[in-house]
């Protein structure tokens, strides 16, 4: 499988933007390249220089604990860059079509229609596992991609690793797998099958166990090709230098976040137990993800009455097969406790 025939024709003549950085990489004692302020920045940490373009250090870092080489990773502002880098890299707009599978994240379906490629929806089965003979029926000569969330989000279960796998196996295009919540889940990651499969995408984040949202740092590991093509069209400095230091003193402290990783999943078990004793609630599906999907009795009217006393979860009562149902991150134990306590008094 050629990687390069399966992106856009205008991608494949693109000459990138060349930065300062690019065309210098080596340590100089005055830099007059690239157009900075070179009197500094008005804050105690200056600024003033652009970062690397390839954020080399921290991808060095991620290597170390991920296990994959830097030149199979991409460093995106958050997974959603990558998920719209890819469109753009392979999507004819008006001509390609992509899968996904709801219920499942939103952005796939937001980046379709800003590229204005055709989302094609293969719901997931009643168990929430994938619908293989629909997704085989669905693709045709300009299907470029699947989206394949797991654990999945809103519902919080993985995937089957054997379908994923079939899939795999035999789609001509690229299969892109979201583990935004991989670090929460028993199953394993697919990173560590980059090297067996070329269409192969995943998508990993520092959003959730790493607690580093507010940064917006997204990776995507792929093969080199994929990797390849993606830096060919990102922005030229899409990591900003802050991020990039934050991030890697984060890394630093990685017995801090198994430690938050065990806590939330002892809390997500706690509070399972307990939701579904209470009379309203329904179900509590299965989860290995850092929240949990729950079947509840006026699902719009619970989640008014709790915004009301500043207690605030997701609404999927709308969303496909999740009707009736609310979605609630995994809190501390006393956020917990407050949210089943306000339960209890309606």
């Amino acid at each position: 499988m050629d990687i390069n025939n399966l992106q856009r024709e205008n991608i494949k003549n693109l000459r990138p933007y060349s930065t300062a950085r690019d065309e210098y990489k080596g340590q100089a004692s005055v830099f007059l390249d690239a157009n900075e302020n070179s009197y500094g920045s008005p804050l105690e940490q200056n600024y003033n220089r652009y970062p690397d373009p390839l954020q080399l250090d921290l991808k060095e870092a991620i290597s170390k604990i991920k296990g994959v080489p830097i030149e199979n990773t991409f460093l995106g502002n958050g997974s959603d860059e990558a998920i719209d880098l890819l469109y753009r890299a392979f999507c004819e707009p008006g001509k390609d079509n992509v899968i996904v599978l709801p219920p499942t994240y939103g952005m796939y379906e937001v980046s379709a229609g800003i590229n204005n490629v055709e989302l094609r929806k293969v719901n997931l089965l009643p168990n929430f596992q994938l619908d293989l003979e629909g997704i085989a029926e669905a693709i045709d000569e300009h299907t470029k991609m699947i989206f394949i969330c797991s654990p999945n989000n809103p519902t919080g279960n993985s995937i089957i690793r054997t379908d994923i796998e079939t899939i795999l196996a035999n789609f001509k295009g690229l299969v892109v797998i979201d583990e935004a919540y991989i670090n929460y889940a028993k199953q394993k990651t697919f990173i560590q099958e980059l090297t067996e499969y070329p269409n192969l995408v995943v998508l990993q984040t520092f959003s959730k166990a790493w607690g580093l949202a507010a940064l917006r740092l997204g990776m995507a590991f792929a093969p080199r090709p994929v990797i390849d093509i993606l830096n060919k069209i990102k922005p030229p400095y899409n990591i900003n230098q802050a991020t990039q230091d934050i991030a890697l003193e984060a890394l630093k402290n990685v017995a801090q976040v198994n430690d938050w990783i065990k806590a939330t999943v002892e809390e997500r078990e706690l509070l399972s137990a307990a939701l579904i004793q209470l009379p309203k609630v329904k179900r509590v599906f299965p989860s290995d993800a850092n929240f949990i999907l729950v079947e509840i009795e006026q699902a719009l009217d619970t989640y008014n009455a709790l915004v009301e006393q500043g207690i605030i979860v997701r609404d999927r009562s709308k969303v496909t097969l999740c009707e009736g149902c609310l979605r609630i991150t995994i809190g501390t134990p006393q956020e917990n406790n407050t949210l089943l306590q306000a339960l209890k008094s309606l």
